[in-house]
């Protein structure tokens, strides 16, 4: 360590900030590399660069890989704050979409990234090219992804409880009974339906769907004959066979196209989705701007 006497803490700048946040959410050199739009060797370089002014190793080998310190993972926390607050400060006039250079990085899983993300990429390329979007599953969204920065949105139907997460209804949807119409017709009722095979999501081990845990408390036993990782793994199995999938209905414009839906022939909750934020970005024109598209894609997507 012997370089630590030439850097001191004023040599930081966002672009070693977004290096140490870039490495430590890719777990390598590479996949930081392609993210910031570098060289491996670059990155390298800037690395040193950290280290000698944290006067940490920051990473270590690890298999193939390389792993974070704790202190590394410590101080990416502290850059994500930083990062924003820097971005906020250059804003802090007009806010130009058209001039905004970011990536901006939403939570959802595969329903909600289907039905409304790639509308928002649309608006997004017309009005702030300089915008990239980076979407991440939400799994069970938790309250540190908004306070970590983990992603600056959640698009789910389940949002966190906490004081300073904050959440607006985007819309609801209706779960429907989709099957392949060449094969098969719709369930005639309750024990048709139940004496079916069924087709759902199971998104990691004990993790099955609200809507199969809610009928399964009242006594709905299905058969399930296929579980998949995500919504988009359904069609490829629905069709050409008799399985049943009681999943939302917007799917039918999307995902599940061309197959045929029905009414569920047993009660099933209403579906709202709500797009979760961080009070932080509450008054950001910003992220305020970006919320306001998302609800513009959702008037249409949600349209019937």
């Amino acid at each position: 360590m012997g370089c630590m006497s030439k850097f001191d803490w004023s040599d930081l700048d966002a672009r070693l900030l977004q290096l140490l946040v870039a490495v430590v959410e890719a777990g390598s050199i590479t996949g930081a590399a392609l993210r910031l739009g570098v060289t491996q060797s670059a990155v390298s370089h800037l690395l040193d660069k950290l280290r000698g002014i944290t006067g940490d190793a920051l990473f270590v080998k690890s298999g193939r890989g390389i792993v974070a310190t704790a202190r590394a993972e410590a101080l990416a926390a502290q850059a994500r704050e930083l990062l924003g607050e820097l971005e906020r400060f250059a804003r802090s006039g007009e806010f130009d979409p058209a001039r905004w250079q970011t990536t901006f990085t939403i939570a959802a899983n595969d329903f909600q990234r289907d039905v409304l993300l790639p509308s928002l990429v649309a608006r997004l390329r017309a009005q702030a090219p300089g915008v990239a979007l980076r979407v991440i599953p939400s799994d069970v969204p938790t309250l540190e992804m908004l306070r970590h920065e983990h992603c600056q949105l959640v698009v789910s139907p389940r949002p966190p409880e906490g004081s300073d997460i904050l959440q607006k209804r985007l819309f609801e949807d209706r779960y429907r009974v989709f099957y392949d119409p060449a094969v098969r017709a719709a369930p005639r009722g309750r024990a048709d339906y139940l004496a079916a095979d069924h087709i759902t999501v199971l998104y990691e081990p004990r993790r099955a769907l609200d809507l199969d845990q809610w009928l399964a408390a009242r006594g709905v036993q299905r058969r399930f004959a296929v579980m998949v990782p995500g919504f988009a793994g359904l069609g490829a199995f629905l069709r050409g066979s008799d399985l049943l999938a009681t999943v939302p209905g917007l799917l039918q414009a999307h995902s599940l196209r061309g197959l045929a839906s029905a009414e569920p022939p047993v009660p099933c909750p209403a579906l709202p989705m709500y797009m979760i934020w961080h009070v932080r970005y509450q008054h950001d024109a910003a992220h305020r701007w970006l919320r306001d598209q998302l609800e513009a894609v959702v008037g249409a997507a949600a349209a019937p």
